[in-house]
């Protein structure tokens, strides 16, 4: 059987810089491109991965917990439900009551619901831009870093009470399906949430420009970034925004059906994150995203932005929500999938 000693720090080192191996790791350093073996672009994959799984590790600590605590109590014969996650009816009824709620809402409370929640996404997007944009492979690391920091965003807008036009294209859509709302109650809240949405965004823009923070890397990501959302034709980037609002409202789905606060990270993070990966379009995050590539440099004017990609985004992201969400869980939950003589 084989035995370990303990060999000092300094013999360790010593030993390890006579290998050609060291000697090879030395003459790569600084370098950012993967050249086979260990790098420090895979050593910064590796750490973004470990961190994503430290956070799930924490999450799932937190839920055990709170799991136990509830557990406690009802042996002890009191303390609230210890249901962790509601039904999908259950779901869909708050969705419902939340339209009703976002119908009587005075104006100046849905502008300002909808600032935070452009800030919000904007704060997300600038984190992203910053890490994800000085990392070292733009095609691994820049964008597993920029999906798994971006689903902030929308955790703290649903936990906050803000507001996205993103998530409520699906509420508002599910209020009318069930007569709670009209198509007027539905045209003033969107209007509303997607104007407040962009001021939200430009002024995390206007913040992260006065401060010099659109350099390096960042600056470099925010070009790139902007430069393929606009290369894309009006039909295809309508698509990816129909693809992508229907992950982001099921991510509002399933934090409405979630009843703690780590269920909640969860159920945003997946969605969100799965969206930005595959490359999907988000009217709201690219409110942010257009903006910082032009005060980047980008060599687009504000024409270009809207026509080649916002509009036909924004479009796709309300099909998405009115139709393949809201419509499809009507049908499935509401009255859409009633018989007319129920």
């Amino acid at each position: 059987m084989s035995s370990v000693a303990f060999v000092a720090p300094q013999a360790s080192l010593a030993k390890l810089e006579a290998t050609s191996d060291y000697s090879r790791y030395q003459n790569r350093a600084g370098k950012s491109a993967f050249v086979g073996g260990y790098d420090e672009g895979e050593n910064t994959v590796n750490q973004a991965l470990t961190s994503m799984a430290a956070m799930f590790v924490v999450a799932g600590g937190v839920r055990w917990r709170e799991r136990r605590q509830r557990v406690t109590l009802r042996r002890a014969g009191g303390g609230p439900s210890t249901a962790v996650i509601g039904s999908p009816q259950e779901t869909y009824q708050e969705l419902v009551d939340k339209s009703e709620y976002l119908r009587d809402q005075h104006w100046t409370k849905t502008f300002h619901a909808g600032f935070m929640g452009g800030a919000y996404v904007g704060m997300a997007g600038l984190l992203s831009l910053v890490i994800g944009g000085n990392m070292a492979s733009e095609f691994i690391t820049q964008k597993a870093v920029f999906a798994a920091l971006f689903p902030i965003n929308l955790l703290l807008v649903l936990t906050t009470g803000g507001q996205l036009f993103t998530g409520n294209s699906a509420t508002m859509a599910i209020g009318v399906y069930e007569k709670k709302c009209t198509t007027k109650d539905l045209l003033r809240n969107w209007a509303i949430s997607y104007i407040a949405n962009i001021f939200g965004c430009l002024l995390i823009d206007a913040v992260a420009r006065y401060t010099g923070m659109f350099t390096g890397g960042a600056q470099e990501m925010a070009v790139h970034t902007v430069m393929k959302k606009c290369s894309a034709t009006f039909g295809q980037t309508v698509v990816k925004g129909i693809m992508c609002n229907w992950l982001v409202c099921m991510a509002v789905w399933l934090c409405t059906m979630a009843k703690d606060l780590s269920g909640k990270m969860v159920g945003v993070w997946f969605p969100i994150s799965m969206f930005i990966a595959i490359g999907f379009e988000h009217s709201v995050a690219n409110m942010f995203i257009l903006p910082a590539g032009i005060f980047s440099g980008a060599p687009l004017s504000w024409g270009d932005i809207l026509v080649k990609n916002l509009i036909p985004v924004t479009i796709g992201n309300a099909i998405a929500g009115a139709f393949v969400v809201g419509a499809g869980m009507s049908f499935m939950f509401g009255k859409l999938g009633k018989k007319e003589d129920e």
